[in-house]
């Protein structure tokens, strides 16, 4: 069975929901994990970087952060983890994860996905989609919850929480 999972992760909801499967699936399995963000340095290169101090800098710590609050998640289930922060300039998401992979001898991927389809997936793009296309070993795609997925109660409670301050909305 599974005992080596990668697991990319960007500090997003559908993200943690991949994240939160990973670690059910490692406990059920006893495999660790490694944790994988890239921070890419052309989503940000403008030309205008001396105006904007050190941007690359805070996505670096951004990044780090995303990883550390989500190794820390990975701990309190009771999961083997560590951690990988890719710098890259222009490199894909998916050639990333796969190298990481392949370096891992990971054997398999874990990611959440927004499940887009028809023209939302065309006009942003699938890194999803990506990995499963170039991947060498097999990939669990999670698919994010709809706001209609959830169920009521929970709805109201967590909209009750965020009025009061609680959690972010």
């Amino acid at each position: 069975m599974y005992q080596r999972i990668l697991v990319p992760v960007d500090g997003s909801p559908t993200s943690n929901q991949g994240l939160a499967e990973a670690i059910k699936l490692a406990k059920l399995t006893g495999a660790s994990l490694r944790l994988v963000h890239a921070v890419n340095e052309l989503t940000f290169a403008t030309g205008y970087e001396m105006y904007t101090g050190d941007v690359i800098g805070i996505m670096k710590e951004a990044g780090a952060q995303i990883l550390s609050e989500s190794k820390a998640v990975a701990v309190a289930g009771g999961v083997a983890v560590e951690t990988f922060l890719s710098e890259t300039f222009g490199g894909r998401l998916c050639d990333i994860v796969g190298e990481q992979a392949k370096l891992w001898r990971a054997d398999l991927i874990v990611i959440g996905t927004h499940g887009r389809h028809g023209i939302g997936r065309v006009l942003i793009g699938s890194d999803a989609e990506q990995i499963v296309r170039t991947a060498r070993v097999p990939v669990l795609l999670v698919r994010a919850l709809e706001v209609k997925d959830v169920p009521l109660a929970a709805r109201d409670r967590d909209e009750t929480a965020a009025a009061k301050g609680l959690v972010a909305a």
